[in-house]
């Protein structure tokens, strides 16, 4: 039975906000802050998501993610792993060493973390970075000479990133080094069960096939001066990194059983440190202190050690353990301390983990004291206390319990609290605080034609390194144009590009590209659209969690070794993710800021007022319009938007 009388007339049901014969506004401006009427309809908002925003490197994380998954498609004839491998290293030659080692704050900035768990970036990360190095892929050799000559001092991750970007451009670059090898840190400091060196090789070697030179054991301030340098080259990028360790700044720190991290580091990746001694004591707390740790529990110790053979020795000279190939290692007690809380140490927690389950002693919340010496002056033992730190208004600060000391004894100490620059030679650059002063661009105060980056700026993570090298290459090429140094954007990241796409894909809008966005109809535009990368990073309260189902993330394998398994095994510990598990990994992306074709808007629009674009001119982020006659601007369209791409505008 109808719940309408009979008399009543027909009339059809609308959802419109006009009354019949009142849908077209004639002067919105003087009805649009009306509270009873909306004038707003949809537009498409890029933002950056926070993964990219947390990247250091700048990478375009939601955009190889996109294509990994399936969303944005590969030009014909490149597999899909080809494309997203290249639109990752457009930012970060080397994914797949970082890949490994980089802490991923990518991963702790991840929306999806408000659903269950984050995205594994790294991982993906990782798997690419192996298909590239297993499929011998290479970076495209640049078209064009500018004819300028660039000198990059430094091999590490900074000059390495700023070389591989400067050649791109077309500039010749010459990469000089103290070292007989590239790579920095991630050769010298990171050990090889971390940073397997066939793939560091591989992934510097391809930078170096872009035309780079390199001139190796040549020391910039000692060898060559750099007013040399300065004379030789157009520009120059000073990658000089932080490989000076810092002794313990306590007394008896001067025994020569007591050494830096770096120090340690590199006398064990240069071969030859081969044992370490039967108690070990390392101070610190970063990943530093935990690579030296992993490392000293699979050198252990042997039995019988001669004065010649003991490890500051191999550490401060250049004399190998050939002793402990024919003797017998045992395990060494290996102790770590810092003046944090376990819990509040600046390494990174998987590692942390690694470290305990391979036996190593962490103790939190101590602060060293004095370096207890023997008659003959070697360390026997370090006196600590406990200690309540924490960081306050940007200082650190310690307070010591009294009456709390005691003596942890060991055969070697390693001070791993942190690393300065070598300044020799270079001392005029040395702002007096142990680095260089840099604007945004990195360009050197002062020295027009010289900028810098990596640790020498601020000691920081690798991928940071990478990061500051790429700022750099972007302010030298702008230099040697004689172009003026812009301000860089508020987010400095590598963003996915709208008008690059739908180039690639045929699609032309008209003969005038500009502007970009601000209509429904004139074809020199895409709908609506506005680019806001370079100033937003959009919140997890802009997106429809509601969409995305609880999903467990897809792990790595990581092989986990007891104290036992620790002794004397040197091989690499987080294996790569199938194909299958890293397309799966990367569908767990919510590609927070642009559109990844759920129909969601197509579906519940009361209007049928968005739609898809027809295949032939659809691309990413192009994949729906909106038809702004049909629009009442009832806003379902953006609360149902997972990706909060959709944002709602002034429209007619």
């Amino acid at each position: 039975m109808s719940s309408t009388p009979d008399s009543a007339p027909a009339k059809p049901l609308t959802f419109r906000r006009y009354r019949d014969g009142d849908h077209q506004v004639k002067n919105w401006q003087s009805e649009i802050f009306d509270a009873d009427h909306s004038h707003k309809c949809p537009t498409y908002i890029q933002s950056t998501p926070p993964c990219q925003g947390s990247c250091p490197s700048g990478e375009d994380i939601r955009g190889y993610l996109n294509i990994v998954r399936g969303i944005e498609k590969p030009p014909a004839g490149m597999p899909w792993q080809e494309y997203a491998w290249r639109r990752l290293t457009e930012a970060n030659p080397l994914p797949s060493v970082m890949g490994r080692v980089c802490p991923a704050p990518c991963e702790s900035g991840c929306n999806r973390n408000q659903v269950e768990d984050f995205v594994g970036i790294n991982s993906v990360e990782h798997y690419l970075g192996e298909y590239a190095i297993a499929n011998q892929l290479a970076f495209p050799k640049p078209t064009h000479s500018s004819g300028k000559k660039v000198a990059v001092i430094g091999g590490g991750p900074a000059g390495l990133s700023a070389a591989y970007q400067l050649a791109r451009k077309g500039h010749a670059v010459t990469i000089f080094d103290e070292r007989a090898e590239l790579g920095g840190m991630m050769r010298y400091g990171i050990p090889g069960f971390r940073t397997p060196r066939t793939v560091l090789d591989a992934e510097i070697q391809r930078i170096l096939d872009l035309g780079v030179q390199t001139r190796m054991s040549c020391r910039i301030g000692t060898d060559v001066t750099l007013d040399q340098i300065k004379t030789d080259f157009d520009a120059v990028f000073l990658g000089l990194g932080a490989q000076s360790g810092r002794p313990l700044p306590v007394e008896g720190s001067e025994a020569p059983n007591c050494v830096t991290a770096t120090a340690f580091l590199k006398a064990f990746n240069d071969g030859r440190l081969r044992h370490v001694g039967k108690r070990v004591v390392v101070v610190g707390g970063g990943d530093t202190s935990i690579d030296v740790a992993t490392v000293a529990r699979r050198l252990g110790h042997i039995d019988q050690v001669h004065e010649s053979d003991r490890p500051e020795h191999a550490i401060t000279g250049h004399v190998a353990h050939d002793v402990a190939e024919v003797s017998a290692r045992q395990g060494a007690d290996v102790t770590l301390t810092s003046i944090f809380a376990v819990e509040k140490m600046q390494a990174s927690r998987h590692e942390v983990e690694h470290a305990l389950a391979e036996g190593i002693a962490i103790r939190g919340g101590l602060a060293p004291v004095k370096v207890i010496r023997d008659a003959a002056g070697r360390a026997t033992g370090l006196l600590v206390v406990r200690c309540e730190a924490k960081i306050a208004g940007g200082k650190l600060e310690i307070k010591n319990i009294e009456g709390s000391e005691e003596v942890i004894e060991a055969d070697l100490i390693v001070s791993a609290i942190g690393q300065s620059v070598d300044f020799t030679g270079l001392e005029a650059l040395n702002n007096g605080r142990g680095g260089i002063t840099a604007d945004k661009n990195y360009q050197v105060q002062g020295e027009a034609s010289l900028f810098v980056g990596g640790d020498v700026v601020r000691p920081h993570l690798l991928t940071t390194a990478i990061g500051h090298g790429a700022i750099a290459a972007d302010g030298i090429d702008r230099f040697l144009a004689g172009e003026p140094l812009d301000k860089r954007p508020k987010i400095d990241v590598h963003t996915w590009d709208m008008k690059r796409k739908l180039v690639e894909k045929g699609v032309t809008l008209s003969e005038v590209h500009e502007p970009i966005r601000g209509t429904d109809s004139n074809s020199a535009a895409i709908h609506n659209f506005d680019n806001r990368s370079d100033r937003y990073v959009i919140p997890h309260e802009e997106l429809f969690l509601g969409h995305f189902p609880w999903t467990a993330r897809h792990r790595r394998k990581i092989v986990t070794l007891t104290a036992e398994q620790a002794l004397n095994n040197f091989e690499e510990r987080v294996l790569p993710l199938a194909e299958s598990e890293a397309i799966a990994e990367a569908k767990r992306c919510m590609s927070c800021g642009l559109c990844f074709e759920c129909d969601n808007c197509v579906v519940y629009c009361p209007q049928t007022a968005v739609f898809k674009v027809p295949k032939g001119k659809s691309t990413t982020g192009r994949y729906v319009d909106t038809d702004y006659s049909k629009c009442i601007g009832c806003h379902i369209c953006k609360d149902v938007c997972p990706t909060g791409y959709i944002q709602m505008g002034l429209g007619e």
